[in-house]
């Protein structure tokens, strides 16, 4: 017979907790000082805010989610692409890689009205966006797998006749996927930026459209509720990135948190 089933650990109940605890000194600290609710409106006053536009909200909270995981699977294939690419040869990592450092120090808000003029207000700039800003992570990372092949490991598989193309796939491709899926997880949280900075920028549909329009009519109480809309979203999809990284590179990770 099988012993009594466990509740839930501290651990488990930790993330619940905090966030609880967060919540309560939030909302004490705006009633002890009488914040107004212009400045920082309390918890309570935005869960009243979210249950008055719910509508709105959850309209504009699966177009993000839209444009956000378009431009993401966008940018998960490209980046391995590319990052494959890049660790394939040192004078192509030489090439590339400067390239592309600078055009991901280029702020994407001065991206997003080029993007704009090129392909109209609306769904495709914030797409882009979100792929710009999550593409390079990933192309790092897998860059980084590709060229921390140790040189021992080369040499003998070139003296046992492996060529190139053998050493990628059966040494190369393989110690890459635990950086591949680690940075996913970074990946999805940039592109959600992208999206709502391009939808706040230039669209008529998303939540960062609804943020800057409550934010033109001192609604603040709906920009913070679409701020937490948005924290959920991320919160969720970094969770499912996780899950993946332990399905897929399990066998990497010798011991776990």
């Amino acid at each position: 017979m099988s012993g009594a089933r466990k509740g839930p650990t501290f651990i488990q109940l930790a993330p619940w907790i905090y966030t609880a605890a967060l919540f309560l000194l939030w909302e004490g600290a705006v009633r002890l000082f009488a914040l107004p609710v212009t400045f920082l409106p309390a918890p309570t006053r935005i869960a009243e805010a979210i249950v008055q536009y719910w509508g709105p909200i959850w309209t504009n909270s699966l177009q993000t989610l839209y444009t956000t995981l378009l431009g993401f699977v966008l940018a998960m294939v490209g980046g391995l692409a590319i990052g494959l690419l890049i660790g394939w040869s040192r004078s192509i990592y030489a090439g590339l890689y400067p390239l592309m450092i600078g055009f991901n120090a280029i702020p994407k808000v001065a991206v997003v009205p080029i993007l704009i003029i090129w392909f109209g207000i609306g769904s495709i700039p914030a797409i882009i966006t979100a792929f710009l800003i999550s593409f390079f992570p990933i192309v790092v990372n897998v860059a980084t797998g590709l060229a921390t092949i140790e040189p021992e490991t080369e040499d003998i598989l070139r003296a046992l006749g492996a060529k190139k193309m053998d050493i990628m796939i059966k040494v190369g491709i393989p110690r890459s996927m635990p950086y591949f899926f680690a940075s996913l997880k970074v990946a999805i949280t940039l592109a959600f930026v992208g999206s709502v900075l391009s939808e706040t920028v230039g669209s008529n549909t998303g939540l960062g459209n609804m943020m800057a329009a409550a934010q033109s009519r001192f609604n603040v109480p709906l920009v913070f509720a679409g701020l937490v809309m948005l924290a959920i979203e991320g919160i969720v999809m970094y969770a499912i990135m996780a899950w993946v990284e332990r399905r897929m590179t399990g066998w990497a990770h010798r011991s776990s948190m």
